[in-house]
């Protein structure tokens, strides 16, 4: 998750312009709720249901300088066990270049990303069911750890 630092607009926003523009990263979680059973829907539908979004949990903030994003490794555990791994590559190739394509899809509204917002930059794992009761688990190398109990 990007905690950005400046506004960021316009139609070539760059990845370097995002870590540019950028106060902190940090490790997160996205919470997702959807109505469609195990995941199955057209593009049509997640945009209907607002790509399935509920929640986030945001881990402490970390500057970004001398951290090369698409390379951190990830490791999403459930009730202690692995669940997924993954490389910081897995969002278009660099979270930054994810935050900046947001940034440029927005720019013919007119609109932009905000100093002071929290950008997702996108799920670098599938997700992973929970119920009441499973823990969930985010390491991002240099980032840090945050957990989730789910209730």
């Amino acid at each position: 998750m990007f905690i950005l630092g400046r506004d960021l607009a316009g139609p070539h926003v760059t990845t370097a312009e995002v870590l540019a523009a950028t106060s902190a990263v940090a490790v997160g979680i996205e919470v997702l709720d959807s109505r469609y059973l195990n995941y199955h829907f057209a593009t049509a539908d997640v945009v209907a249901d607002n790509t399935s979004v509920s929640r986030y949990v945001l881990g402490s903030p970390v500057a970004p300088s001398g951290i090369d994003l698409r390379l951190v490794g990830v490791v999403l555990e459930k009730n202690g066990a692995i669940a997924a791994t993954a490389a910081g590559a897995a969002s278009l190739g660099d979270p930054a270049a994810a935050v900046a394509w947001l940034a440029r899809t927005l720019a013919p509204e007119g609109e932009g990303l905000r100093a002071g917002e929290i950008v997702l930059s996108g799920g670098l794992t599938a997700a992973v069911p929970v119920a009441p009761g499973d823990t969930v688990t985010v390491t991002i190398d240099r980032l840090g750890t945050i957990e989730l109990r789910c209730r």
